[in-house]
């Protein structure tokens, strides 16, 4: 892969901090891109991230997790899709 990969919102292009947090809905805060947008605390898998508010210089609006990393080539994009595509719970026998 050529280049670095950076995360911006993909409707207003703002960059988070490493000490930016969003929060899930069990409670947790942490940083998304650090888990691909899976919360450490219950598993559950974001497959859309809010921008943060304005004040912090977002737009507040929400996007697909995947469309936040610019400069991906194009495998690296579909490893990532087929990675974040929820796992199908097997039916006991």
């Amino acid at each position: 892969m050529q280049g670095k990969i950076r995360i911006a919102c993909p409707k207003c292009s703002w960059e988070p901090k490493p000490t930016d947090m969003w929060s899930c809905t069990c409670g947790c805060n942490w940083h998304t891109f650090d888990t691909y947008g899976r919360c450490p605390k219950c598993n559950k898998q974001w497959r859309e991230t809010m921008c943060h508010h304005s004040s912090k210089g977002g737009c507040s609006r929400w996007s697909p997790h995947i469309d936040w990393y610019r400069d991906l080539d194009e495998w690296l994009r579909l490893e990532l899709e087929r990675a974040l595509k929820p796992v199908e719970e097997e039916v006991p026998t």
